[in-house]
């Protein structure tokens, strides 16, 4: 290709991506959803956090299924003021009790919940939340309640495979992890600092 070729077609490009930048007036806090069943979910809500936390912005994180899972993003994150609240009983699948479960679920909610209505929090991240939703711990409309509710300038991330369709819909951003090949699959081991 010519240069002069090239450079006609990155003008074409620039202007595009100049007129969409225009176009986006609207300023308020975004709902993004990371699911699907690929690796990355977490990683790229705490990624998002790390951001948030460089730009001086405020960030809070529930942890639903995790427990006290060591969690290389929560040993750092802290360290920036990122405010962890996680649920007791982790794993839902180790307890094997769904009272148990509901229980912890709901009493980790409450924080959820009043992390989503502190207009001083610029960030709030629901890890895991998906699986709360569609085993029945926590109502899904209360979730969404709270979501409609929260400041204006907030934004939220809702993690976790089989994210039901009514977050989608309201979601202003959506990402699809899909798997392709994972380690895990042909017997390599999860590796803390990689896999947690």
């Amino acid at each position: 290709m010519s240069e002069d070729r090239h450079q006609q077609r990155q003008q074409r490009l620039k202007e595009h991506v100049d007129a969409r930048i225009a176009a986006a007036t609207e300023v308020r806090g975004i709902l993004m959803v990371f699911t699907g069943n690929g690796k990355g979910k977490t990683t790229a809500a705490f990624g998002t956090a790390l951001r948030a936390c460089g730009h001086g912005k405020r960030v809070g994180a529930i942890q639903f299924i995790k427990g006290e899972w060591p969690n290389g993003e929560r040993n750092l994150l802290e360290q920036h003021g990122v405010e962890f609240q996680v649920m007791s009983t982790g794993f839902t699948w180790e307890t094997q009790n769904r009272q148990a479960d509901t229980d912890a679920c709901l009493a980790v909610w409450e924080q959820a919940k009043r992390m989503l209505a502190d207009s001083h929090l610029d960030l709030v991240i629901l890890d895991e939340i998906t699986y709360m939703a569609s085993m029945d711990y926590l109502p899904l409309e209360e979730l969404i309640a709270a979501l409609v509710q929260r400041p204006l300038q907030q934004s939220v991330i809702i993690t976790g495979r089989g994210c039901h369709r009514s977050l989608m819909e309201m979601a202003d951003t959506v990402t699809e992890m899909r798997p392709v090949k994972h380690a895990f699959d042909v017997g390599i081991q999860a590796q803390q600092g990689i896999d947690w």
